[in-house]
């Protein structure tokens, strides 16, 4: 289209189109109206509990429906074009501005667009995510606790964790050096009957689940850090598919959680473990009962005396009677996480820059999600993801008795 074609359509638009200032001005406060609303009422859980039930769980679904429509992660598309779009804004209103009179009011005039539509966006967030930190949880609801647990009950069930885990491990598909094969599609497919079972116990999990994104921009999830992301203004749950596939299943679980209305992590966690176990797939038992059995060796290890040099008998027991299939998952895990933010072009300058910039990228982003999670009254932070391991023995100590 021609530079005079645009600036005819342009024309006719300030000549035909005028919008009254009230409405104007109306378009540019309701947002700011709609977050100060949610600030105001965050702190009542009847209001919380009203506005996810029938604001955030509706609105999210009918957007996970609409998002579903598409084989790639919507979120990714719209986020890229939007950054790029609004950059180009920015630098192309300064630029225009720069030189003419009164041209901090003109700016001024030329952001306030990109400014409303960020309270839109935030408005958006808040009443279809953060509303769900502030409303009863699925611990409350089916009353789990977290307030210590006995040792005898953390040494049962992690070692009813390794045996499972031992025996799915042997199951599991691999190649010639008895690394884990998944088939991700069919993985993906698979995930959204996962929570069948589990939601026969606990109704609140009932829901319609969509096949979850591959991650366009896995590679920098890779570098941050991070496996997955639920995202609510999309209703997507999306997976950073280059991580080692034994634990992919759990992460799809954990993202399913969320979409379920799952908000708190530590409650996805626990969730997700409970919907692995359950199900019918050993693919996804398989990385349950691994997701579960990593977090409780670490609380029966933080457990020892602490005066008594090494580990536990307890410890040391679960870790003997593991599959060697285990500690080959684990150890690509480690190897695929650790090598992230590890550049190796062969230039040793280069080298420490790149991993340096991706180390402090990670260090970064650790950083703001968890103030956001402590503004959100998790007070535990990033902690959270592994803050579930009192609920996880409280519900499978009883059936071991």
């Amino acid at each position: 289209m021609s530079v005079s074609r645009i600036e005819k359509i342009r024309s006719w638009f300030r000549e035909n189109i005028r919008i009254p200032i009230g409405v104007t001005i109306g378009i540019c406060i309701a947002p700011v109206i709609l977050i100060g609303l949610f600030y105001a009422l965050r702190s009542s859980r009847p209001v919380m509990d009203w506005a996810t039930a029938y604001i955030s769980a509706p609105i999210r679904g009918f957007f996970a429906l609409l998002s579903s429509i598409y084989p790639f992660a919507v979120m990714e598309v719209v986020a890229t074009f939007a950054g790029v779009f609004f950059i180009y804004y920015i630098v192309r209103s300064i630029r225009v501005t720069a030189r003419r009179r009164g041209r901090w009011k003109l700016l001024g005039k030329r952001l306030l667009p990109v400014l409303v539509i960020i309270c839109y966006i935030w408005a958006m967030f808040a009443w279809l995510w953060l509303v769900g930190y502030h409303a009863t949880g699925f611990a409350e609801r089916y009353e789990f606790s977290n307030d210590g647990v006995y040792r005898e009950d953390l040494f049962a069930v992690t070692q009813m964790f390794a045996d499972r885990a031992s025996e799915l491990a042997e199951q599991m598909e691999r190649d010639e050096n008895g690394r884990y094969i998944a088939d991700r599609r069919q993985m993906f497919a698979d995930s959204v009957y996962v929570f069948d079972n589990i939601a026969e116990e606990f109704p609140s999990l009932e829901g319609r689940l969509f096949v979850p994104k591959s991650m366009l921009y896995s590679w920098l999830m890779s570098i941050t850090g991070y496996s997955g992301m639920y995202f609510a203004l999309t209703g997507e749950a999306m997976i950073n598919t280059q991580m080692p596939g034994a634990m992919m299943p759990h992460t799809v679980a954990h993202e399913h959680a969320h979409q379920l209305g799952i908000f708190a992590e530590d409650e996805a966690n626990l969730v997700a473990i409970l919907a692995g176990v359950s199900s019918d797939n050993p693919a996804f038992q398989y990385a349950a009962y691994m997701a579960g059995l990593t977090r409780l060796l670490n609380a029966l290890w933080e457990s020892d005396d602490p005066t008594v040099d090494g580990p536990s008998e307890e410890w040391q027991t679960v870790m003997d009677g593991l599959s060697e299939y285990i500690h080959i998952d684990w150890q690509e895990s480690r190897e695929f996480w650790a090598t992230r933010t590890t550049a190796n072009t062969g230039v040793n300058f280069l080298d420490r820059f790149l991993t340096s910039v991706a180390e402090t990228a990670s260090d970064v982003v650790d950083t703001i999600y968890e103030g956001f999670l402590v503004a959100q009254g998790q007070e535990l932070g990033l902690r959270s993801y592994g803050a579930f391991v009192d609920m996880l023995v409280e519900y499978f100590a009883p059936r071991l008795r």
